[in-house]
């Protein structure tokens, strides 16, 4: 499924469904839950680990769509933009950008 159908289709099940479609503030809160779900359900390997993933990719389709965001060319292009990226270990091991061409 493209980013893009899944977008349309998240948001068309959260109208009918009567959820959330405009406080963004409440939409970034429940995120934040979504994540800590997701991140719970792999510390403990539990088996709804995709399930809490496809949430969290759920409710950010709805933070798109409140804002406008085409989220599908938005992927496509970051995605684009890290390729061209290069990155150094620095002394402490982190990971630090040397370009962005």
């Amino acid at each position: 499924m493209e980013i893009g159908s899944a977008q349309k289709l998240a948001w068309e099940n959260k109208t009918l469904k009567g959820f959330n479609t405009t406080d963004v503030a409440l939409e970034f809160g429940l995120l934040t839950a979504e994540v800590g779900e997701a991140f719970t359900a792999w510390r403990k390997g539990l088996p709804d680990f995709g399930e809490e993933l496809a949430d969290v990719f759920l409710y950010l389709t709805a933070l798109a769509e409140m804002n406008g965001v085409d989220l599908d060319s938005e992927v496509a292009r970051k995605i684009e933009k890290n390729t061209r990226r290069t990155y150094e270990r620095n002394e402490h091991g982190a990971q630090i950008r040397t370009s962005d061409v």
